[in-house]
């Protein structure tokens, strides 16, 4: 039961969007004895900035989970800015400090790298192509740049969201090379669906998955199923694939380490996570 005491992490965007960290973390704090929650909030983007400001005037908010469509304009409202949320151009977590100050930070980026790393999959000095630069690809984006590749290929609908992205890449990382506006993967070690193609089942595949090479390691964002289409494709090739929830299972203990919470494992989480109810 959430009291006057509990401390609050708020989960901020669209409805659908917000209850499943709460699922997962609030679990977690209940088994570790943590007088903590994190609480969904729908927030529509004409009242977002008024939500935000009462927010933070409650004495028990510890920070708040960003999902979209707030991650932009939340980078606005921040007192400060981690490089990873700056080269992102996007924010995903806000903590205010003692001092009330806000911090904003990225972590969709940390979850798909950690769950990439804890399959031992090793991408320095490879290739890897991004396709969707928006909310989530940035980051997944900004991250993979930050482990040493050779070569990061980007793309997006949106031409100039992939040229922006692309500068901030370079100017943080002028030793990856940067290729924009392709979203062949021939040649390509690491392939990622950062969009949300896959959610439903007449949808096509993002890429040529004929064009993949057997043996690379290929990724999607999509929650809704596990395997979706394209990466059913990729495993039929032969591919090493990471599902959607690996990376959400992998940054929640990032989420919870940026709020002074340590030591949550995806393994822990996916043990204590409740199954939403039915509709």
């Amino acid at each position: 039961m959430i009291s006057g005491t509990t401390t609050l992490i708020a989960h901020l965007g669209y409805p659908t969007h917000t209850f499943k960290s709460s699922l997962i973390c609030n679990p977690w704090f209940e088994e570790n004895g943590i007088d903590a929650a994190v609480v969904p909030m729908g927030v529509r983007a004409e009242d977002y900035l008024a939500v935000f400001r009462s927010l933070f005037t409650l004495t028990n908010i510890r920070g708040a989970l960003i999902t979209m469509p707030h991650k932009v304009t939340t980078m606005d409202l921040a007192d400060e800015i981690s490089p990873t949320a700056r080269m992102a151009g996007a924010t995903n977590a806000i903590l205010r400090r003692e001092d009330g100050s806000l911090l904003a930070d990225q972590f969709d980026g940390a979850g798909f790298v950690r769950g990439m790393l804890r399959k031992g999959f090793d991408p320095s000095g490879k290739r890897a192509l991004v396709v969707g630069n928006g909310g989530v690809g940035s980051p997944i984006a900004a991250s993979l740049a930050g482990l040493g590749l050779a070569e990061i290929g980007l793309f997006d609908p949106n031409a100039a969201a992939s040229d922006e992205l692309a500068d901030r890449i370079s100017l943080t990382h002028p030793g990856v090379r940067v290729v924009v506006g392709s979203k062949d993967p021939d040649g390509y070690d690491v392939i990622v669906n950062a969009t949300p193609i896959g959610m439903n089942e007449d949808d096509p595949l993002p890429v040529d998955v004929e064009r993949i090479a057997p043996g690379s390691y290929v990724g999607d964002v999509v929650l809704k199923t596990d395997i979706t289409p394209f990466l059913q494709a990729a495993k039929d090739r032969g591919c090493t694939v990471q599902v959607g929830s690996d990376m959400l299972f992998e940054l929640i203990p990032a989420y919870l380490e940026f709020f002074g919470y340590e030591g949550a494992t995806p393994n822990q989480l996916r043990a204590a996570a409740r199954r939403p109810r039915p509709a």
